[in-house]
């Protein structure tokens, strides 16, 4: 292992990980701050245009449309609406991991459920967009201050989205849940407190949690960009205090299902865990054997993951008592 060669591996002890870490630090107007951002980009109605029709599925019409972003440009994002929209009993937004999105994906959406997929700006290889899509130049994008970063723009825009999912079938209101996992489960942590349309969440491999940790060893995730950006510049790590899901965790309220691995590559478990330990109403633990991890054993330990998600927002309210 040398100084250029990443952290393969960052594997824990379930034990270890069941015992919580001290809380990081937290700016003294980091309250304020998202609320202010919620008031800014969180409320009134958002403009959202159809751009294309997409390949149906036996219970859902599919589309892609263009939102206006909190970042003063068009988003993309995809939405599914049952073709029975009178039977629609619930909402769901989905975040989605720091490799973009160019589909959404069907088999997270119940027969009964109108879901929207928004594309956190730059992230989508056809919408412009001042933030770049590349995650490692993502994730350094506008950190010189906590104003113009762009993880302050992607937790804006999943209100945004779960706006333009309210107009499109205003039914949901009420039953509106959030799915995401790795980025998306670390910019969900930071959005949800703020935005009480929220009903339930599921979080898989939350990155961003407790930066702290995320940034003492070198890893394959975005995390190791920032690492390296702070050598040099170490004068913005304050910025990266306002931006951490464990922070934002504490100010949950609603049921949270948290998957979190032992053994992760990109996100360091400790920093998973790290979102989990911190939430403060009903939460729900699944624990992976592995994250981030190519072949067929990433691929089996993402789809049982992702069953667990689903299962958990299909719960009845009366099943959803602390299991903390």
């Amino acid at each position: 292992m040398t100084e250029d060669s990443p952290e393969e591996m960052t594997e824990y002890l379930l034990s270890t990980l069941l015992m919580p870490l001290a809380p990081p630090p937290e700016p003294d107007d980091f309250d304020d701050f998202w609320r202010e951002t919620f008031l800014e980009f969180g409320v009134g109605p958002v403009s959202w245009e159809f751009t294309q029709d997409l390949a149906p599925t036996p219970t859902h019409r599919v589309a892609e449309i263009r939102f206006h972003s909190s970042a003063e440009e068009r988003a993309a994002a995809y939405a599914m609406v049952p073709h029975r929209i009178a039977e629609t009993r619930r909402g769901l937004v989905v975040g989605h991991g720091y490799g973009g999105r160019t589909a959404p994906d069907l088999d997270r959406v119940p027969a009964d459920t109108a879901a929207i997929f928004p594309v956190a700006p730059g992230t989508h290889a056809v919408a412009d967009s001042r933030f770049p899509a590349p995650p490692d130049d993502h994730v350094l994008a506008g950190i010189a201050h906590r104003d113009t970063y762009s993880h302050r723009f992607s937790a804006a825009d999943i209100w945004r989205a779960a706006t333009v999912l309210l107009d499109m079938v205003p039914a949901v209101a009420g039953a509106l849940d959030f799915s995401g996992g790795s980025f998306g489960g670390g910019i969900g942590a930071m959005a949800l407190p703020w935005d009480d349309r929220f009903r339930r969440a599921a979080l898989d491999v939350p990155s961003f949690g407790n930066h702290d940790v995320r940034l003492s060893r070198r890893c394959t995730g975005s995390g190791e960009a920032v690492r390296r950006h702070l050598r040099d510049h170490p004068e913005v790590r304050p910025v990266l205090d306002y931006f951490d899901a464990a922070t934002a965790a504490r100010r949950l309220r609603i049921p949270v299902h948290v998957s979190a691995a032992l053994l992760d590559p990109a996100v360091d478990p400790r920093g998973q865990f790290a979102v989990y330990h911190a939430l403060s109403g009903p939460r729900r633990l699944g624990v992976r054997a592995g994250g981030h991890l190519a072949g067929p054993i990433g691929e089996l330990s993402d789809r049982l993951a992702l069953q667990d998600s689903v299962d958990f927002l299909a719960l009845p309210d009366e099943r959803l008592s602390d299991n903390a």
